[in-house]
């Protein structure tokens, strides 16, 4: 390659990227679940546990199922850690309350055990700011419908949904 062949192409290839009509990607803003955030939505399920007696694990993640935030209150059973984060996954992987797939296995459609992730007991929420998803809670440590009122008593509570 001559010399000047080196200058025409180096020439060409600097047009191209640096013209105004070279293809530049465009970014999406996001929210993002901080850790203080957080730590207030834990407090408030803290106290809806505390006010009725119960003892409960709190499990936060963010938008892609990261354990963020965990809490396991005083005398609370050790197997409700895993059950609390599993059911904040799973919550924020299917963008829909665990209870959904509750309702579904009382309804018969069992099929739906088959799916990996899936966790169909109640205390799980996914948490919205704007319309985008931000992350999710799970609470475990109670029945059922008490995992459920301390989930809904600290999403009730954040300011974005």
């Amino acid at each position: 390659m001559t010399r000047s062949t080196a200058v025409v192409i180096a020439c060409l290839l600097s047009v191209l990227f640096l013209s105004p009509f070279s293809v530049q990607a465009q970014l999406a803003t996001k929210k993002a679940l901080t850790l203080e955030a957080a730590k207030k939505l834990a407090s408030v399920a803290e106290a809806e546990a505390l006010k009725n007696k119960w003892t409960m694990v709190i499990a936060i993640v963010d938008d892609g199922g990261n354990l963020l935030f965990l809490e396991r209150m005083d005398n609370t059973q050790i197997g409700s850690i895993e059950v609390a984060i599993q059911k904040a996954k799973s919550a924020i992987f299917f963008k829909r309350p665990t209870k959904a797939y509750e309702d579904l296995v009382a309804q018969g459609k069992t099929d739906i055990l088959g799916v990996p992730g899936v966790i169909p007991i109640e205390g799980g929420l996914p948490l919205v700011v704007d319309g985008q998803y931000v992350g999710a809670i799970g609470i475990s440590g109670g029945t059922r419908q008490q995992d459920g009122i301390v989930v809904k008593a600290a999403v009730d509570a954040f300011p974005a949904q």
